[in-house]
């Protein structure tokens, strides 16, 4: 998620509203509670959750807001809470909050018809981060949080989704300044106040997570960038399909009151997930659904998509200019190239390979992207009207997946990120 900077609500926003949200930045508001109720039973032990039979299906949305977002996190908690009043009887909402309070403990709960069931803290799981800090973004902590909620609320033939919601930067590999880390999902500022700098989980790491866990129908990426091939490659094993935007989103994320049914539903359900968020933010962001089971295949095609480009571009660098790209990773108000990156993936490939091989990768990808919606501006925390005028969207450009191009290494952190990328499984697989 970014700040927000919609191009139609940016006049409306006002220094009164700032300032409100600034002076409320770490309360609160909402009426779930800020950590579960102690519940005993006889011999004085704190419960945990309960142990039902196995349901239908159970979706675990993942918040990991102990940052700048811990105000949304409220509002989205309420949107869950009216969205569970239209899933099954026998589906099962839980819901991990990581909030910027430093006197609530995370903790862990079961939303029904409208209503916390039950609920437990991260220690009464008995979950603990080896450094004592326990932030969401921890391997550790994530492990343990959905190793509990799916034991303890499983569900039927493997009927089990996961919405990842916070802070996203697609592949990018950061070194922190108290230790290295690497950085995609989920920044945790290990302390009480609204800031995005903290420790992030990249994503071979969360996949070393989710590889022992159960497997997932899907993952909902209700963050930025996340819709990277570098990144659904990792993932490909751990679910069937991911769901998410390769460009930045805003703060409001995904309308959850009106797309929990879909959450939990079957056949095409991403499609009804991805026209109801695309909706709700007046078709300003493109969404994408990618069905896991055919990424080996998009490798496959990539890798032998490249040897041609190389072949056809020779000595150097290819040139970028005009091709779509959802990200800037610099400040500077000049937008320049060296900043740009997260570039789509077929427009790259249509100006680049020879035009067989294009059509030829194109028909692979298209078996792996099974849904998705364009949008030419979309919220980002750069300014859209004068960063980003250095591409034209059309659907013929936009393919739904970005995909990181080397670039000269004398340009911008180039050095770096032509280093970092070769340490996913992706570039091992097309590239190497």
């Amino acid at each position: 998620m970014t700040t927000k900077k919609n191009l139609v609500k940016m006049a409306l926003m006002s220094v009164a509203t700032a300032a409100t949200m600034m002076f409320t930045a770490c309360n609160n508001s909402d009426d779930i509670p800020t950590a579960p109720k102690t519940q005993t039973a006889g011999d004085g032990q704190q419960k945990s959750l309960k142990m039902p039979q196995a349901c239908s299906k159970t979706v675990l949305v993942y918040m990991a807001g102990r940052n700048n977002l811990s105000t949304i996190l409220s509002k989205d908690l309420r949107e869950i809470k009216e969205g569970s009043k239209r899933i099954g009887e026998n589906d099962n909402l839980l819901v991990f909050v990581r909030r910027c309070n430093i006197d609530t403990e995370p903790w862990l709960a079961r939303i029904k018809n409208g209503v916390v069931t039950d609920s437990v803290s991260l220690s009464d799981m008995g979950v603990r981060s080896s450094d004592g800090e326990n932030r969401a973004s921890d391997p550790e902590v994530m492990e343990g949080v959905m190793n509990y909620a799916y034991k303890h609320y499983p569900a039927q033939n493997g009927n089990y989704g996961l919405v990842l919601w916070g802070h996203g930067s697609g592949w990018l590999i950061k070194d922190e300044v108290k230790r290295a880390n690497s950085r995609a999902f989920g920044v945790d500022t290990g302390a009480s106040k609204e800031t995005a700098n903290g420790r992030w989980i990249n994503v071979p790491a969360m996949a070393g997570v989710l590889k022992s866990l159960v497997h997932l129908k899907y993952i909902m990426f209700d963050c930025c960038n996340m819709m990277c091939l570098e990144n659904l490659y990792e993932l490909r094993s751990v679910a069937d399909y991911v769901i998410g935007s390769p460009a930045e989103i805003s703060n409001d994320g995904a309308p959850y009151d009106q797309i929990m049914p879909d959450l939990f539903g079957e056949g095409q359900f991403y499609t009804n997930v991805i026209t109801k968020y695309y909706k709700s933010v007046d078709v300003m962001l493109p969404l994408t659904a990618v069905k896991m089971s055919e990424m080996d295949n998009v490798a496959q095609a990539t890798r032998e998509a490249m040897q041609a480009v190389k072949a056809k571009i020779g000595e150097g660098y290819a040139d970028m200019t005009g091709i779509i790209h959802y990200y800037y990773t610099g400040t500077d108000s000049a937008m320049l190239a060296k900043y740009r990156l997260f570039y789509d993936a077929g427009d790259f490939m249509q100006r680049h390979a020879p035009k067989e091989v294009y059509q030829q990768w194109k028909q692979t990808l298209d078996k792996a992207v099974v849904d998705h919606r364009n949008a030419s501006v979309w919220d980002t925390d750069k300014g859209w009207s004068f960063g980003y005028k250095d591409f034209a969207v059309t659907d013929e450009k936009m393919h739904g997946v970005s995909m990181f191009v080397e670039q000269d290494p004398k340009m911008g952190d180039y050095a770096k990120y032509n280093e970092d990328v070769k340490q996913l499984a992706w570039y091992k697989a097309t590239q190497s």
